[in-house]
């Protein structure tokens, strides 16, 4: 399955085709095997790269269910499709998240036994591993025992990714004492704390993590509902984005300021490759039958490209089948 292409929705995307053509080159350049999904007449220079027709674009504001029925033809679903019939071994799309996520699951189908699939994005930890938060977008409204298995399957994700042996899991709520958050948040805490951890999916729970957790050394696993965990990514994103563009403006606003940081700029670098949203690459849908990842529509050439290596890693580790023996049944 390996040998086989990432397959890359080339019209999806604020900046489709020409990024995600880009990335492509960029990361074929780099080894990976990677099969262009898109309308031939417009996709323009495709670099020799293999193109697969879709004469569709599913628009970015359409409902997702409907657009995937009705666009039939479209780019995102015919990668969908790819991966169904065994001719490409992952997909990548930056459009329309809700159409990727049903093109997926309708296309691909859910892995047995998993109720909900869920999109699961790592947050930079300083000195550490990332901490993986899911869901991030895929289901607004959850019941107790599908964030139960968000957090088995997120433990999952985080040892095949990140190689951690025993995840810490954490729900995602308003306080970390015991009691804190909705009729959700406490249900769900009732479940998880019943055990069985390290029995079903290797893991640990570790109680109540707030917002503030995330970028610390407090878990490798987070849970929550899709609404709260869009909410927790796209601001932490915008803030932290905010924050690094003025830190970098005021490091030029006079030449004493740039002066002194020419001289930080080795040390400042990393710190601000760690924080860069582009070198997280793209989301991972976890609980199909099959690698989908989900970029966002203004994704970065780097981060199309991140993501596509990571469609690769992710079906050389076998997450599917993981997920499938661990949590599925």
């Amino acid at each position: 399955m390996s040998t086989l292409p990432v397959a890359v929705d080339a019209m999806g995307g604020d900046h489709a085709p020409e990024r995600n053509i880009a990335a492509a080159v960029a990361a074929a350049s780099e080894g990976a095997n990677v099969l262009l999904v898109g309308d031939p007449d417009r996709l323009g220079d495709d670099h020799g790269l293999p193109v697969h027709p879709a004469s569709e674009v599913i628009p970015m504001d359409a409902d997702p269910a409907t657009a995937v029925r009705r666009y039939k033809d479209s780019s995102v679903v015919r990668c969908a499709e790819l991966v169904r019939d065994g001719v490409a071994s992952s997909m990548l799309s930056a459009g329309n998240t809700g159409a990727a996520m049903a093109s997926s699951l309708l296309r691909m189908g859910r892995i047995k036994g998993i109720a909900r699939p869920a999109i699961a994005i790592p947050f930079p930890v300083d000195g550490r591993h990332p901490c993986v938060l899911l869901d991030c977008g895929a289901n607004a409204e959850c019941q107790p025992e599908w964030l139960v298995q968000f957090g088995q399957m997120g433990a999952v994700y985080s040892r095949v990714r990140f190689g951690i042996d025993q995840p810490r899991v954490g729900v995602l709520t308003i306080g970390e004492e015991a009691g804190k958050g909705n009729s959700l948040v406490k249900e769900t805490v009732a479940l998880m704390e019943a055990g069985g951890w390290e029995d079903a999916c290797g893991a640990v729970y570790g109680g109540n993590i707030e917002g503030r957790d995330l970028m610390v050394d407090v878990a490798e696993v987070a849970v929550c509902d899709g609404f709260t965990g869009n909410v927790v990514l796209k601001s932490l994103e915008g803030g932290v984005g905010s924050a690094l563009d003025r830190i970098r403006a005021a490091m030029q606003a006079t030449p004493e300021a740039a002066a002194a940081a020419a001289i930080l700029e080795p040390y400042l670098d990393p710190v601000f490759d760690v924080l860069d949203v582009n070198n997280t690459g793209s989301a991972l849908l976890l609980g199909v039958r099959g690698v989908s990842m989900i970029s966002h529509g203004s994704s970065s050439v780097h981060a199309l490209t991140r993501g596509i290596h990571t469609a690769e890693s992710m079906v050389a580790e076998g997450i599917v089948e993981q997920l499938r023996d661990i949590v599925g049944s």
